[in-house]
């Protein structure tokens, strides 16, 4: 092996720790392979102080592809703590607070007491209470029966729901799923009611991978029941995990009970919105709050947001924002506290909020009322102020039995995510954190899907648990179908890429499988590997609808893909099962490919229904397919075909490469 085939980063003058302790040591070694063996002989270099090497910044998380394929490293984040107050998470920036060592077991219901049992079975392990036991369960009052996932769980139960989570999260165990809801680190939004129909139950927590909601609803001025019907579907298709209605106009109550019987993922209300329809906030009463509840509860809601944690104290708080309030429901309930000079009465009545929502295992998702609405307005003395009350309504409903999950901010600049992330994990014990965004810039209206899942991918990747998914129609106007499709694009984006960060075991074995086949130019699995195959398809036909060895971005004779799959010593574009045989003429476009390109107005009318009706085209051969591809019919055939029809380069002086390479 050449020295040359190996490399290291030398950092400049002045920038390499003076403390000796600090620098890396031979195991860490970081190295370029140049050739086959280089990987075997990176550990002959000997770093020194005078040619100093670099550590990667291990942490001990797992790879999160299943199998270890490829060169990389693997995840840089802390090791899988499942059953501990990190879960999977990132290593913290230095003045991040710490994981609460508090858990859901520290805040059961006045009367109960804790007793060591056998084994897993019968009772949970990852828990905070140690000292009385490696398993240990509840022991409730006489004659009581659970009725929540969170009961259930504190009793060493495990339901169905909780076994089919661990189905559906295949690095969880039916047991640790118990355990992290008993923890009260994980929530199963599944309403008794709406189990009778068609509800799949689905987990939210820091130990499961990272979930997204979709928002929509009816509006005073647009769409229908009809409509939002379609729109709940159109979300599931896009594999939003959640979906919630916030509609404010037209029929409320049929919307809500239409959606919950067409859903089959949890259904999420804010029920304020319905409280007010015919009358105005400053009636509100506690009776008003309590019937709603019990009503929507009965319809099958899973989860509730409630905005309790917004105190009379507060509301001084916001008088120097730049935009002031921005929640419906932390602004309702503000305005009815100063109208009546009295505290919140969401607050007040907490515990019988909770009384409702046991009977019928509603979760809650306690409410940001005073949630930034601008980056100025990050972070403040407000929002941290009912941040810290959340910590406190969060206690109480556990005290209740009810699940709880919290929810966050907004608008936060790039440098903050972290920081209110790993708050809200210590002032709430750790449950799990349901954020909006966060959007890390103001100033992209109609593009706020793409500021938004920016901040999104930091949030989940320090420590949030969902993602309230946030369309093109963001501060303009309610969203349609295809905002609906592009707000769940970008966050299924922000939520994969934060669990492969994160090294959650096997969520990079799609990404892996993609590369395969990306890298044996075999397009049609490459297209069906991918999350939106139709878009795919379309794009790449737009400009050549022949599955060959190279696209149209770089041509034959530029394709990096195709030269190194042709280098024998490389392993890329080998992989069993990948290959791509002969190149073929694409098949005639769908009905949704046809609408994607039409959207995109490249192509003509006329272009678009060739590539529909898939007329014979300019390069066809004896049996209708397209030629040219050398493997496929007479190389010189190929190349005048590709020198007349589509591009003509010669590269071999730009690759300093003479006209005939042997090693290709």
């Amino acid at each position: 092996m050449h020295p040359l085939n190996l490399i290291r980063l030398v950092p400049a003058e002045g920038m390499w720790p003076e403390d000796a302790s600090m620098r890396p040591g031979p195991s860490a070694l970081v190295t370029s392979p140049i050739g086959q063996a280089a990987r075997a002989e990176s550990e002959m270099i000997t770093p020194s102080t005078e040619n100093p090497t670099w550590r990667f910044p291990i942490h001990g998380a797992s790879d999160p592809s299943s199998t270890g394929q490829g060169t990389t490293p693997g995840s840089f984040a802390h090791r899988a703590d499942i059953g501990g107050p990190l879960s999977f998470s990132s290593p913290d920036t230095p003045g991040m607070p710490p994981a609460s060592m508090s858990t859901a077991w520290d805040f059961l219901p006045e009367g109960w007491t804790i007793e060591a049992v056998d084994g897993p079975e019968t009772g949970c392990g990852g828990h905070n209470q140690a000292d009385i036991g490696e398993c240990i369960r509840a022991v409730p009052t006489p004659g009581f029966k659970p009725i929540t996932q969170l009961e259930s769980a504190r009793l060493g139960i495990v339901t169905p729901e909780m076994a089919r989570v661990a189905e559906r999260e295949e690095h969880l165990t039916e047991f640790q799923v118990r355990d992290e809801v008993a923890s009260g680190r994980l929530v199963i939004p599944a309403n008794r009611n709406h189990l009778a129909f068609d509800l799949d139950p689905m987990a939210i927590g820091r130990a499961s991978k990272t979930k997204v909601n979709a928002n929509m609803g009816a509006s005073p001025v647009s769409s229908s029941t009809d409509e939002e019907v379609e729109k709940l579907k159109w979300a599931e298709r896009w594999a939003a995990d959640t979906v919630m209605d916030l509609s404010t106009g037209g029929d409320l109550d049929a919307t809500r009970l239409a959606i919950l019987r067409n859903s089959t993922v949890p259904i999420g209300t804010v029920p304020i919105y319905s409280m007010i329809i015919g009358r105005k906030i400053e009636d509100l009463n506690e009776t008003m709050i309590l019937e709603t509840l019990e009503h929507q509860a009965k319809q099958g809601v899973d989860y509730f947001t409630i905005h309790a944690g917004v105190r009379k104290a507060h509301i001084p708080l916001v008088r120097d924002r730049l935009i002031g309030i921005v929640s419906r429901g932390g602004a309702l309930l503000a305005k009815w506290m100063l109208t009546h000079n009295a505290e919140n009465p969401m607050y007040t009545a907490w515990e019988k909020i909770c009384g409702v929502m046991r009977q019928h295992d509603v979760t809650f998702s306690i409410g940001d009322g005073l949630r930034p609405g601008g980056l100025a307005d990050a972070t403040d003395a407000a929002q941290l102020g009912e941040l810290e009350c959340l910590g406190e309504l969060t206690e109480r409903a556990w005290r209740c039995g009810v699940q709880v999950m919290v929810e966050g901010p907004g608008h936060v600049p790039f440098d903050q995510i972290e920081f209110n992330m790993k708050l809200q994990r210590r002032l709430c014990h750790g449950a799990p954190f349901y954020v909006l965004g966060p959007l890390v810039t103001d100033m992209f209206p109609g593009y706020d899907h793409i500021t938004s899942c920016i901040g999104a991918t930091a949030a989940a990747y320090h420590g949030a648990s969902m993602l309230c998914y946030v369309t093109p129609k963001e501060h303009l106007g309610l969203p349609k179908r295809e905002d609906v499709k592009q707000g769940c694009i970008a966050y299924r984006i922000a939520a994969h890429a934060a669990d492969v960060a994160l090294g959650i075991p096997g969520t990079r074995d799609n990404d892996d499988e993609l590369t395969k086949a990306r890298a044996a130019l075999n397009w049609q699995k490459h297209f069906d590997l991918s999350f939106d195959p139709d878009t795919a398809r379309a794009y790449h036909d737009e400009d050549l609808d022949v599955d060959t060895d190279f696209c149209a971005m770089c041509g034959h004779d530029w394709c990096s893909v195709r030269i190194s799959k042709e280098i024998q010593e490389f392993a890329s574009g080998k992989a069993e099962g990948f290959d791509r045989g002969k190149a073929i003429r694409s098949g005639a476009l769908t009905a949704e490919q046809q609408e994607i390109l039409e959207k995109r107005g490249v192509l003509s009318p006329e272009e678009i229904h060739k590539l529909a009706s898939k007329a014979k085209g300019e390069v066809p051969n004896e049996d209708g397919k397209a030629s040219c591809h050398s493997d496929h019919v007479d190389p010189d055939e190929a190349k005048r075909i590709q020198s007349e029809t589509l591009v003509q380069l010669n590269t071999a002086p730009a690759h300093n490469l003479p006209s005939h390479d042997s090693i290709l």
